[in-house]
């Protein structure tokens, strides 16, 4: 039989008898007050309304998926904001994702409001049509996720927005034109963590890689 590390014992120790969890000889950690430190998180454009004169652009980082089958996802947006009243009348809004190129733009949309300013001439963003719901997608954007509301969640400082997918378009340029995949590699995509954008880094492996076989 193999022998243990010193680590492998130690583990084996706590697992077997929890109560000596509070007499491991380890440094503590700090505890802090409860808070968002689950990041990174994606950051993306969610463009809303019917018409261009109630078209607006939220940047959003509160957002994620729910469910793969049928595909859901949700943003979290405060009441306050511009765009809250426009998401929850039309129940319909597009996810567009962000990559390098949008970082800029993406930030401004952020801190700016649509009472003030028109975001897409502001930007020189471009709006165009979806193919299910009327709110506009941004053509600049890698990939646009059409969303369809199914329910308003209040949570306290942000209100949840459950939404269904109903349609995803994304630019040809990141298609794998053997395997007519996307390949959202080549988009650069940016994350936000505490305050900071971010682009993605290297690659550690692929889904499954730590219990796949070795070629030999």
């Amino acid at each position: 039989m193999q022998s243990m590390t010193p680590r492998e014992d130690v583990v084996r120790n706590l697992l077997s008898q929890p109560s000596n969890l509070s007499k491991m000889n380890t440094p503590s950690k700090i505890q802090m007050k409860p808070g968002n430190m689950l990041n990174p998180t994606p950051v993306v454009m969610v463009s809303c309304g019917e018409t261009p004169d109630e078209y607006n652009i939220i940047t959003v980082a509160w957002t994620g998926t729910l469910c793969s089958d049928p595909p859901m996802c949700y943003i979290s947006v405060r009441p306050e904001r511009h765009s809250y009243p426009i998401l929850k009348e039309r129940k319909q809004f597009v996810i567009n994702l962000v990559n390098e190129q949008l970082a800029a733009v993406t930030d401004w949309c952020g801190v700016r409001s649509g009472k003030k300013y028109n975001k897409f001439l502001e930007t020189n963003l471009t709006p165009v049509r979806g193919s299910v719901v009327k709110a506009p997608m941004i053509y600049e954007s890698p990939v646009n996720l059409e969303c369809e509301v199914t329910e308003i969640v209040p949570l306290g400082t942000h209100d949840m927005f459950i939404a269904k997918v109903v349609a995803v378009h994304a630019d040809p340029r990141y298609m794998d034109k053997k395997t007519g995949a996307l390949d959202l590699k080549r988009a650069n995509l940016v994350a936000y963590s505490h305050g900071q954008y971010y682009t993605l880094g290297k690659i550690l492996g692929k889904f499954g890689f730590s219990v796949e076989k070795k070629k030999k």
